[in-house]
């Protein structure tokens, strides 16, 4: 049975007291509507980017707004549910009239719902790491891509641990199309792949994919596991004996699982990403506290929060430059190279592509579950869909998924 919940139930808006603010009874508010997944399999993962878009609102609100209006966000759950979060953003378009929409951790619930953003022709946040290929007028990718991790990491563990490899990954597209990328880049740097496996998302219990691996016996694990039912892989590999390194572009900056799980459970593991909440930078310092400060009992700030936090500032700047909502000149102004210094450092839109230039770290776990830094990567272009697919939005509206 579908959930009739009214609408006036599911929002957990960020509410704005106009008589309490320094803004007047007759400022209009800039919504923004917030939808991710605050039950359900991502909950764990996506909950904590409503706590992220709270804090950049009041952030900006503090300090003026933009062009004078409050920022008002209009956050409902879309419960782990595509058809939910398909529901939910024509609610959001049509029925609230947000101004931008945010909306998803997995990418089935991006690709679910941007058909109907582009119907509407909606202005849309993905702020997260992902599977990469997205070419859409309309949406803006914060997160990293594969070109920006898949590369970085692959590339490390082949160098330091020898070249064959076993993919472990979720079975739907970002899994799916996280393991295309890692054949071709494992052909790119001579690695070879001994083994694959896509387990479905309510999976739990691992035994047969752990004796696989030890059958292929390769060099280290590529896992691209998602989830709470997903994470139960890593304490069942440590007790079955498995001691191998794990690569991985999902696990640890967003799960954090070094934190949810006894050393030295994920021993070994190394993730090429742009941000944990361990980054020792002032930016970050301050971004931590300050998180932490509005909401004490959030465990861990991962990169999908930071990646939904860099969203809203992205969308607050343009407006500002656009001096304007109107989401035709928005997009002209985020195609126009915005920049600014973020928690993880200093992060710049691509025009042409919609995605984010940024430097990337190569992050290992250790025993004891303390993270270390072994090698960065200085402002890694988003490039793939430029460079290989011609892709330019900024000249050419194109509305697709490319696939390597």
């Amino acid at each position: 049975m579908r959930d009739s919940t009214p609408l006036s139930r599911i929002v957990l808006a960020t509410v704005i007291s106009l008589a309490l603010s320094p803004f007047g009874k007759s400022a209009e508010p800039i919504k923004i509507g917030l939808l991710e997944s605050q039950s359900g399999n991502f909950a764990l993962v996506a909950g904590p980017k409503v706590r992220a878009a709270q804090l950049a609102v009041k952030e900006i609100n503090d300090k003026g707004g933009v062009l004078g209006r409050p920022l008002l966000l209009v956050a409902v759950d879309g419960q782990s549910d595509n058809r939910r979060f398909q529901e939910l953003t024509r609610m959001l378009i049509q029925r609230e009239k947000v101004d931008v929409l945010m909306a998803g951790y997995a990418s089935a619930e991006r690709e679910a719902i941007r058909p109907i953003v582009d119907q509407y022709k909606m202005l849309y946040f993905y702020n997260n790491q992902y599977e990469g290929g997205v070419a859409d007028k309309n949406t803006f990718c914060t997160g990293p891509v594969p070109e920006q991790q898949i590369d970085q990491v692959v590339d490390y563990c082949i160098s330091q641990f020898g070249p064959k490899m076993y993919i472990l990954a979720a079975d739907y597209n970002f899994g799916q199309l996280s393991a295309k990328w890692t054949h071709v880049i494992a052909e790119k740097y001579k690695g070879e792949v001994v083994g694959e496996e896509f387990v479905p998302l309510s999976v739990t219990q691992f035994s047969s994919s752990l004796e696989k691996i030890q059958a292929a016996k390769p060099d280290f694990i590529v896992v691209y596991l998602v989830g709470d039912n997903h994470a139960a892989f890593f304490p069942q590999a440590q007790a079955a004996g498995i001691n191998l390194p794990y690569a991985t572009s999902v696990n640890v900056a967003q799960g954090y699982e070094h934190k949810r799980f006894p050393p030295p459970t994920l021993k070994n593991m190394y993730i090429a990403v742009h941000y944990v909440e361990e980054l020792d930078i002032p930016e970050n310092v301050e971004f931590v506290k300050n998180f932490h400060a509005m909401f004490p009992n959030e465990p861990y700030i991962g990169e999908q929060t930071e990646d939904e936090y860099i969203g809203v500032h992205f969308y607050a700047l343009a407006v500002e430059k656009a001096g304007t909502t109107d989401k035709a000149k928005v997009i002209k102004a985020l195609e126009s190279g915005i920049s600014f210094v973020a928690p993880e450092g200093r992060i710049t839109l691509d025009p042409k592509t919609h995605h984010v230039t940024r430097d990337i770290r190569i992050v290992k776990v250790d025993e004891n579950h303390r993270l270390s830094f072994p090698k960065t990567y200085s402002q890694v272009e988003p490039d793939w869909l430029s460079r290989e697919k011609g892709v330019d939005l900024t000249k050419k509206d194109e509305f697709v998924q490319y696939e390597p």
